[in-house]
């Protein structure tokens, strides 16, 4: 069998020959490329995993984990202990600081002139407004010419008297008469004096057809026009703020007024304003309100156009000093478990502290628990610190 096959293939054709060298080229041309595709593909993973060794070395070591790890640098203050002005902040209403409300003080009437406007600034005792007063007038007149009658009657009665006098050591006139002629002279004189006494009182009565101001100040309200008939029961005409004194009304809790007391200084500033005004803590409240548990502080300021009665405005009370460490607002962190700072110790490890914040200032924040003072504490970047870390602390000073 293995001969006839010889004999075949001796005896095949040559183009049947031919066909197989082909072939065989061909299957070894594959095992070429497969061999080089397989080189390439064991390339390609030395390649990986090379850079997969390059990834590792360049990420950030953990901190606290290998001894080897970079140690990250950090900025640290040493706060110390310092006076911190404490500061009450408190929203409030503007008032005149004695708010004069002027009425009629008469029976009152028509109103005749209206002598001055709201903002202007008027004298103790000067005119508001005047009242119609021709009755009251010729009531004066009456009076006036009544006086001069009982005048008379009493001239008239003296002359009659001194005449009896004259007479009765001779016997023309009894005693009896020049005792009738003294009572009638004496009732003269006295009517002179009801009549007097009566002018008195209507001239009275109409100088307080003048509304006038009681004091010194600045009309803040007009509530009165010409023609209008006014009266006792007719309320305020005018209001008048005593010497144009301004002051802040500010409502306080009950914990904060009792740190207040009368002559402490605070600023004021008007919603709407950018200025903030002088002043000083004057009266505080005696009393509690029961449903919002706040008290009074009566804050008076100088007078300014922008102080209004009426406006809403905001203070802040310095209510005396504390000594505590201040740090920025950088180094302060919050969390649900409350505020904290980072600390760095003697071996230069990251350490939690629990604090407790007092005032907020324009320079920092006062610590009131939590830190001594002498602590060298984290200035900025503690969101990226863990409490055990090492780290490098570079100190700075607190400005």
């Amino acid at each position: 069998m293995n001969i006839e096959t010889a004999a075949w293939r001796r005896g095949a054709p040559e183009g049947e020959v031919l066909s197989s060298a082909v072939l065989t080229h061909k299957r070894r041309r594959r095992r070429i490329v497969i061999a080089v595709i397989a080189a390439l593909v064991v390339l390609a993973a030395i390649l990986l995993a090379m850079m997969a060794r390059g990834g590792e070395a360049a990420s950030p070591p953990r901190a606290g984990k290998d001894k080897g790890a970079a140690v990250p640098s950090v900025t640290v203050v040493v706060p110390g202990r310092q006076q911190v002005a404490r500061l009450i902040s408190a929203t409030g209403t503007l008032a005149a600081r004695v708010d004069m409300p002027v009425g009629v003080a008469g029976e009152g009437g028509a109103v005749a002139r209206v002598l001055v406007e709201p903002g202007q600034w008027v004298g103790s005792g000067q005119t508001l407004a005047v009242i119609e007063r021709s009755v009251q007038s010729q009531e004066a007149q009456r009076l006036a010419a009544q006086i001069q009658v009982s005048r008379a009657d009493g001239r008239l009665a003296q002359q009659e008297l001194d005449r009896a006098q004259s007479l009765v050591s001779r016997g023309f006139v009894s005693r009896a008469d020049v005792d009738r002629r003294v009572a009638a002279r004496d009732a003269a004189a006295a009517r002179v004096r009801v009549a007097q006494a009566q002018l008195g009182e209507i001239r009275a009565r109409m100088g307080r057809l003048d509304i006038r101001a009681p004091a010194a100040g600045l009309v803040l309200e007009r509530n009165v026009e010409p023609g209008q008939v006014v009266g006792g029961g007719s309320g305020a005409l005018f209001r008048i703020a005593r010497g144009g004194e301004m002051e802040m009304r500010a409502r306080l809790p009950e914990a904060d007024l009792a740190r207040v007391r009368p002559g402490v200084p605070a600023s004021v500033t008007p919603v709407g304003s950018e200025r903030s005004y002088q002043g000083q803590v004057w009266q505080i409240s005696p009393v509690i309100d029961p449903q919002t548990r706040q008290g009074e502080a009566r804050i008076a300021v100088p007078y300014h156009r922008d102080l209004r009665p009426g406006g809403f405005a905001s203070a802040e009370i310095r209510a005396g000093a504390v000594d505590a460490p201040l740090l920025p607002e950088s180094a302060v962190q919050s969390d649900e478990k409350g505020n904290f700072v980072y600390v760095v110790s003697g071996k230069n490890e990251v350490a939690r502290r629990d604090v407790r914040v007092g005032d907020v200032t324009d320079a920092g924040i006062a610590i009131a628990e939590g830190l001594q003072g002498n602590e060298r504490v984290v200035l900025s970047a503690g969101a990226f610190l863990n409490p055990g870390q090492k780290v490098l602390p570079r100190r700075a000073r607190v400005q």
